[in-house]
């Protein structure tokens, strides 16, 4: 059981009030409370109280709110455990915050917001005035605040010969006739002034043997330790110390200070230094208009970068790495496709692969956009955005370090193995939750980061936290979260719960920051033309057919060219449907060059077309035909008359046609009926999308959720079996 079942004062009730009672008499806001903080105790749902206790004081569970502390509320639960813990053994009793605020050297008031944060997660739960800690807190906090265990606990088990020496010296009375010598020891080991005259009788040697275990750690290691001492045969301030009780042995080689004797060193206070506050972020004032600019142009550029290398990878897909990721020659091509360096490159792989876009195709063999690059597509910009930028803060992979080597030298691959660590996800909340808190235009040094974050999570601090730090805001600007070093004020969008209102109003200051979509484009004589914004998806989706990308940037620079074109016609689009379309979304005349390239690949288009034989060409025009009959480049191909309008091959088809549009000729294929077959390069995709690479933490539940969670709680209970106590029969 857990400790539901320990013993405090009766109330009128006559119950003895537990951990589980506690917990039933919580109001429904207190337990949305308690789910909000501790998700983990709702997957699943328990079917009662009983279950929910048992759940909440679990070592796993304690041991991750634990870990969301910051480090005055950590402070104040290892106050509660030393004060309140005195026996060492069975449920800790508890203590009052007049206690408790003595300990800590504060008012009673300055407690108030650590001890709700305890109590909303149920770390610490109230018998009246008593504040009582969870029993498991004894395990995972074993040496609260640097001190060591209880006198009690110390000479617990310790042979009798031992404890009647140690009471013979202290003048207490020996054996078993006047009670537990262990308890008789420890109670006149604490009886007010009794400590100061043993110190006094122990000597200034050994109170700097005391020093030295007093802020922790309390033990110290000495050579056989356990040996037989007394006052009167006493060599040494070690040989005092343990004569008197002041240390005790717990090994062969270690001495350890006992609690009561540590605090009483130390004034009643707990710990030297008690950081009520968090620290103050040390950050640079920008101006705000252009840290809005600065992150909403790298989110155009984001949104501009991830649909064009997707799109060249539906492709020409890279292929996979035998252990798989990507290799460095793809990852170096990827980055300069996006004009940007490996590190961009790798954070805008990993966070497109987290949000569903990029999977595994091919068997495996190579990496693909996914179905759910279209629906993606069709959403709105910001969306895009947003759920890229939730999908890289949930994610526990780490771009960052794929440009350091693992613990056995070998080089990490993006989108592949060892870039996962588990906290980034909190880490990355983090910092954008500090960043969130200063005022608009205000970007905090790293080291400030670093030392706030220290206080938040005192148990997960240190160089690892440093390095996720630096890889989070080196991220936060890849991805317009930030701008010049500044949280956007959309980016509170990441911070808000979906679909909140919060959410839908930062995402409409980024809306309003996005270029609009246009639909035209400027058509220029040396065949180029030039878009003016982000385009429309349709005459996005047709100009890539038509022409190719030259340059991006404030504008896109497309190229006309035979092959482009050719493309085009190859696609079903005529040369005046082609010539239409521009017309129509040209804010300039068409130059006459481009119409003429435009007939001139559409003339020749189809002119020659490709059956099966081995393979045959058929053509109306007898002189095309005997200008391919004579063209040397052809010889390869084996070819030979059958009719002034038919040409014969040896090849294949698939050959004939590949090798002719080499050689400039355009020939388009036919089907058995003599008709001309044009066919789009089908759009490869994914076979899946990714599985969740999030972490297998439960997330956060939404109010609804917590909501139906405590009516489910409320409800086994009223069911019986879950209760602390079987229902009556009627």
């Amino acid at each position: 059981m857990s400790d539901d079942t320990e013993p405090a004062t009766r109330r009128d009730t006559g119950r003895v009030p537990t951990y589980t009672s506690w917990l039933r008499g919580l109001s429904d806001a207190e337990l949305d409370g308690l789910l909000e903080t501790r998700p983990d105790l709702a997957a699943p749902v328990p079917a009662g109280f009983t279950e929910l206790a048992a759940r909440a004081a679990s070592r796993l569970s304690v041991l991750c709110a634990l870990d969301r502390l910051d480090r005055f509320s950590l402070q104040v639960a290892e106050a509660l455990l030393a004060l309140g813990d005195p026996l060492g053994s069975g449920p800790p009793l508890g203590t009052d915050r007049a206690a408790l605020a003595a300990a800590l050297d504060l008012p009673e008031s300055a407690l108030a917001p650590a001890l709700t944060r305890l109590r909303t997660a149920a770390l610490v739960w109230t018998d009246g005035a008593v504040l009582r800690p969870v029993a498991v807190l004894r395990d995972l906090l074993d040496q609260p605040a640097g001190l060591g265990p209880p006198l009690a606990a110390l000479l617990f088990g310790h042979p009798l010969d031992r404890l009647n020496r140690l009471a013979a010296d202290l003048g207490l009375p020996t054996g078993y006739a006047e009670g537990e010598p262990a308890a008789r020891i420890t109670a006149e080991l604490t009886r007010p002034g009794r400590l100061d005259g043993l110190l006094s009788a122990a000597g200034a040697p050994a109170r700097t043997v005391l020093d030295r275990l007093l802020w922790g750690p309390p033990h110290g290691s000495v050579a056989n330790a356990r040996r037989s001492v007394s006052l009167a045969s006493a060599a040494s301030p070690i040989d005092r110390l343990l004569a008197l009780g002041l240390l005790v042995a717990t090994d062969d080689t270690t001495i350890t200070l006992p609690r009561e004797v540590a605090l009483h060193l130390r004034g009643g206070r707990v710990f030297p230094k008690v950081e009520a506050a968090a620290p103050v972020l040390s950050a640079v004032a920008r101006p705000a208009a252009s840290v809005v600019r600065a992150a909403a142009g790298q989110v155009f550029t984001v949104l501009r970068a991830v649909e064009e290398l997707l799109t060249a990878w539906a492709d020409d897909p890279p292929g996979m790495l035998r252990n798989g990721g990507l290799g460095m020659r793809d990852l170096r091509a990827a980055a300069r496709l996006l004009d940007t360096d490996e590190r961009g490159a790798a954070v805008l792989l990993e966070t497109v692969h987290a949000a569903g876009l990029l999977g595994r195709g091919g068997g495996n063999a190579e990496w693909l956009p996914t179905a759910e690059y279209d629906a993606w597509l069709a959403e709105e910009p910001a969306r895009r955005w947003l759920r890229l930028a939730s999908a890289w803060r949930r994610s526990p992979r780490v771009a960052g370090r794929c440009v350091a080597k693992d613990a056995r030298g070998r080089s990490r691959n993006v989108l592949g193995e060892g870039l996962d660590h588990r906290w980034a996800p909190e880490v990355r909340h983090d910092v954008l939750a500090a960043l969130a808190e200063l005022p608009a235009g205000h970007a905090p040094s790293t080291e400030s980061l670093v030392e706030r974050l220290g206080w938040l999570r005192p148990r997960r601090h240190g160089p690892v936290v440093a390095e996720l730090v630096r890889h989070t805001l080196d991220d936060a600007a890849v991805l317009g979260v930030t701008g010049r070093g500044a949280l956007a004020p959309y980016a509170h969008a990441l911070l808000a719960d979906p679909g909140s209102a919060s959410a839908s109003t930062a995402l409409a200051l980024l809306a309003a920051e996005l270029p609009e979509p246009v639909d035209h484009i400027l058509v220029q004589s040396d065949l180029t033309a030039v878009a003016p914004g982000p385009l429309t998806a349709p005459l996005a989706r047709e100009l890539a057919l038509l022409a190719d990308v030259e340059s991006t940037g404030g504008a896109t620079v497309y190229r006309f060219g035979e092959a482009s074109v050719r493309r085009a016609l190859d696609a079903g689009r005529g040369a005046d449907e082609i010539l239409a379309l521009l017309e129509r979304h040209s804010a300039t005349p068409l130059p006459q060059p481009l119409r003429y390239l435009v007939a001139d690949v559409a003339r020749r288009h189809g002119r020659l077309r490709v059956g099966a034989a081995s393979s045959y060409l058929r053509c109306d025009d007898p002189a095309v035909l005997g200008q391919l009959l004579g063209d040397r480049r052809a010889a390869d191909l084996v070819l030979f008359p059958l009719a002034p309008t038919v040409v014969a091959s040896r090849v294949s088809r698939p050959v004939l046609l590949d090798r002719l549009s080499a050689l400039g000729y355009h020939p388009v294929a036919e089907t058995a009926d003599g008709s001309v077959q044009l066919t789009r390069p089908p759009i490869r995709r994914a076979a899946e999308v990714p599985a969740d690479a999030h972490p297998a933490a439960p997330r956060p539940l939404g109010p609804r959720q917590r909501a139906a969670a405590v009516r489910a709680i409320r409800a086994g209970e009223a069911r019986g079996p879950g209760g602390e106590e079987p229902r009556p029969r009627s």
